[in-house]
């Protein structure tokens, strides 16, 4: 997967803990949370499993959409994973090369 503005969605598990986020890196940035690399939110609450994600055609769509998804609320989130993934699949194999 080549380098491409991305929203996605990470989960702890099926309905668990949410993280939105927003990434020109897909690949990497996921291995980044899977991994632990950065401290914070996703590290501290086990936030690793990709869910959900959708490519936008630039970078400043990739953020107004990922600030539209983060003020949802959650019913309207799961919606939208449950939509595309409904089984809550890790998408993170479908990613890597």
């Amino acid at each position: 997967m080549s380098k491409q503005p991305v929203v996605y969605i990470l989960a702890s598990k099926r309905n668990g803990t949410l993280y939105v986020g927003v990434t020109s890196d897909l690949v990497k940035r996921v291995w980044e949370h899977r991994n632990n690399v950065v401290e914070g939110f996703t590290s501290r609450y086990g936030v690793h499993r990709l869910v959900y994600f959708e490519m936008c055609a630039d970078m400043e769509q990739a953020i107004l959409r990922e600030k539209q998804i983060k003020k949802w609320n959650r019913a309207w989130k799961i919606d939208l994973i449950e939509k595309q993934n409904p089984a809550w699949r890790d998408l993170w194999e479908t990613i890597v090369p």
